[in-house]
């Protein structure tokens, strides 16, 4: 099956729902490993580097947003897709999920069909990380950033700056053509895909944390229609 080769690392203190979910991902095809804490995970996540994490938010010991943070400060899983697991009514922001790094998040209960559903549109975005983008070099040069889209580095005037997956696809997007006013339709179907539902905000998130990171002057705003590179 062509799930096979994809791996999905599964991360709830309950064991019911572990077991539940488990069952019908590997029906699908998808080898699963589980966790039932943050800290088993993140041991998990390092031995076999999955492409896909499914991270509960409350959990014992070490919470999803913790979690999430720590996956995302380690090289080796930069590629890694992860998607918060919330129970409804739960006390959580899609923000702070999205500040920690998440891609994604489901909301629990969910069926196995939309789950599986859910997870195909993720997982169509691995290794896609020049998604769509306007130039075609590897090395984008402009002002004082060099984006090096093959290696998923970035460096402002020569010092290397840390950005996770969805930033640096943000940042390659609009980069890649400096001036171009993105529509945020445009950005959402190039950076999300348009089979996977993400918060109004998910784009205000990501663009203020690049421009933490790389500096205001680089990203403005157009008032109601979207985002344009300056360099």
């Amino acid at each position: 099956m062509e799930n096979q080769a994809y791996k999905i690392l599964l991360v709830d203190d309950e064991q019911d729902i572990i077991e539940f979910l488990s069952y019908n991902l590997k029906k699908e095809g998808f080898i699963v490993y589980t966790a039932q804490n943050g800290i088993k995970a993140l041991e998990l996540a390092k031995k076999h580097l999955p492409h896909l994490i499914l991270l509960d938010v409350m959990m014992p010991e070490m919470d999803g947003i913790e979690t999430c943070e720590e996956i995302r400060k380690n090289p080796l899983l930069e590629n890694t897709i992860v998607a918060f697991l919330t129970a409804r009514g739960e006390d959580y922001s899609q923000i702070a999920g999205f500040d920690a790094g998440a891609d994604d998040y489901i909301t629990k209960p969910i069926k196995p069909k939309l789950l599986v559903s859910r997870i195909n549109a993720l997982l169509k975005r691995y290794n896609v990380g020049n998604a769509a983008p306007a130039a075609d070099s590897v090395i984008i040069k402009t002002g004082d950033l060099i984006i090096d889209r093959e290696k998923y580095l970035v460096y402002k005037n020569e010092e290397p700056i840390s950005l996770p997956k969805k930033e640096f696809e943000l940042l390659v997007l609009l980069a890649g053509k400096p001036d171009k006013v993105f529509l945020r339709d445009e950005i959402y179907s190039v950076i999300w895909g348009d089979s996977v539902v993400v918060g109004d905000r998910t784009i205000d998130v990501h663009i203020r944390k690049l421009r933490e990171k790389i500096g205001e002057a680089h990203i403005k705003t157009v008032k109601g229609v979207g985002y344009k590179f300056i360099e």
